[in-house]
């Protein structure tokens, strides 16, 4: 009989896994998982103790029930290192617990990422022991949804303890951890000040990083409402990505949870790349290690600044009103109800400066079941939805471009150009040199979708723009889908700049123009006294 499957951390299919099922009598049976990865094997309903092993994965003993009609998902984790901070956002002089899992001996240094790699201090090495005794097990069944609980079990050593301070400057860290047999991995960590320190505050995307982690075989992108009942063997052939017409309309009406607390590869850093060197690889370009790149940039330019995750502004850390001006990364793409609403009041009515340097952004609502939980409303706009419907933010609140002054299209989409200036007499080109027709923006960093500062994905202006919206720029993008590059005014005082660009940032280091009309647009918005 069928009793379930075995699949890694990517819900790849694993063949040939040994178990042995152990009942309350302690009778055994043997069995071996087959190449689609299932396990079959005649057991009678009931609990059993199943002992798990495979060359290469992590062996592990969980208890299980065998219930006829139900199919059991086993998983195993792959021998890499691998590591996360818990909380991964936290104020300086708070603490994390680092959570590493290794098949060796593992060492952790704490580096601070801003214009240098800034090393902080090291944190020691790690092991027990016992043997493999650093080595982390997931839990079965979907945990894309309940979190990978790493530390959960085994790690109650007060002396041994796994938790850091934070440090007292504020910014985006990496531990960098590395083991005997020579693995190198790193991960992020978001330090927000205690209390703030500058009149600027750079908002790292987090909650988007989180959208694009696939880390348990699902994300926004990868089995985005559930699981499927068996793994995966080839992809290019079973996964809807890949087979349904339907999927970036994303057909269905729910969707299951994605957690938080789960390792993070995108956001890997090679540590031998340079920060005005290129961003290589396919998530690179729009997650943390290009909002690196703007954070490195601010401190560059001598701008003041503090740094705070987006779930800080969705909890409260974040106080807007003790701050002029408010940058985005580059592709802040999912927000809660709550963020939106907030920040929209603050640029209209409080008189909030808003540096919107990304693309695709605000585009679709999130909602937190807890605080390392998140829900994605990805229902497409058609159906019901009046017409003009033009995200799927907008079908559940409003567009964005309301606030942004531009929404995405997928005009232009997967492509990279330079701009070409409409108003040179514009404030913002002030010490450019532009005139009217002049191209800039040749310069990226971008290596995914390289051509210019206007690519990967786009926003343009639409009739939920607000309507003193002023397009000084446009991206010169193949099917005049170029980012319409945009400024407003509020009667309170607030203002908005949108590069309307995912590529802007990756510019910023490299691109002269670039960096000078970001320059003058956050120089402006941050009052004087």
């Amino acid at each position: 009989m069928l009793i379930g499957y075995v699949s890694d951390e990517r819900y790849l299919a694993l063949c040939d896994v040994a178990l042995e099922f152990v009942n309350g009598q302690g009778e055994s049976v043997a069995a071996r998982s087959r190449a689609s990865g299932s396990v079959h094997a005649e057991l009678a309903p009931g609990e059993y103790t199943v002992s798990i092993q495979k060359e290469g994965y992590g062996q592990k003993r969980v208890k299980m029930a065998v219930v006829e009609g139900e199919v059991y998902q086993f998983r195993l984790l792959s021998e890499k290192l691998l590591g996360y901070m818990w909380p991964k956002c936290v104020r300086s002089g708070e603490k994390s617990e680092f959570r590493c899992h290794s098949p060796t001996a593992y060492k952790l240094e704490l580096f601070r990422y801003g214009f240098e790699r800034e090393f902080v201090r090291r944190l020691g090495w790690f092991d027990e022991h016992g043997p493999r005794a650093v080595t982390q097990i997931t839990p079965d069944g979907d945990y894309t949804q309940t979190g990978v609980e790493w530390n959960k079990h085994g790690f109650i050593s007060r002396v041994h303890g796994q938790m850091t301070e934070a440090p007292e400057r504020t910014g985006l860290y990496y531990m960098h951890a590395a083991n005997e047999v020579g693995e190198f991995f790193n991960f992020p960590w978001i330090v927000a000040p205690k209390k703030p320190t500058a009149k600027a505050v750079a908002l790292m995307a987090n909650i988007n990083w989180n959208a694009y982690n696939n880390f348990g075989g699902r994300s926004n992108y990868i089995h985005a409402d559930k699981l499927p009942d068996v793994p995966t063997v080839n992809a290019r052939l079973e996964l809807q990505r890949y087979t349904d017409t339907k999927h970036h309309a994303y057909a269905v009406t729910d969707y299951a949870p994605l957690s938080f607390d789960r390792p993070e590869p995108i956001s890997f850093i090679d540590p031998e790349c340079e920060v005005d060197g290129p961003i290589e690889g396919r998530q690179g370009s729009h997650t943390a290690p290009v909002d690196w790149r703007l954070l490195a940039w601010l401190e560059r330019e001598g701008i003041e600044h503090d740094v705070y995750g987006e779930t800080q502004l969705h909890e409260g850390v974040l106080d807007l009103d003790q701050y002029d001006v408010l940058l985005t990364g580059a592709h802040p793409e999912y927000w809660s109800r709550d963020m939106y609403l907030n920040l929209k009041d603050w640029v209209f009515n409080r008189g909030g400066r808003l540096m919107y340097l990304g693309g695709n952004g605000l585009n679709c609502e999130v909602e937190f079941l807890d605080a390392g939980t998140m829900k994605v409303y990805n229902e497409v706009c058609g159906g019901t939805t009046p017409a003009g419907c033009e995200s799927r933010m907008h079908k559940r609140l409003e567009s964005e471009a309301n606030l942004l002054g531009v929404v995405y299209t997928d005009a232009g989409a997967m492509t990279g150009a330079p701009f070409r200036v409409e108003d040179a007499d514009h404030w913002a080109f002030a010490g450019t040199g532009l005139q009217n027709g002049d191209i800039f923006g040749e310069k990226s960093q971008h290596m995914r979708c390289f051509g210019g500062a206007s690519g990967h994905e786009t926003d343009k202006v639409s009739e939920h723009s607000p309507k003193n919206v002023h397009r000084i720029a446009k991206g010169m993008n193949v099917d005049d889908g170029g980012a319409d590059m945009i400024t407003y005014d509020t009667k309170s005082g607030g203002a908005a700049f949108s590069a309307s660009s995912i590529s802007w940032n990756s510019s910023l280091l490299v691109d002269e123009h670039v960096s000078r009309i970001t320059a003058n647009v956050a120089r402006r918005f941050i009052r004087e006294g």
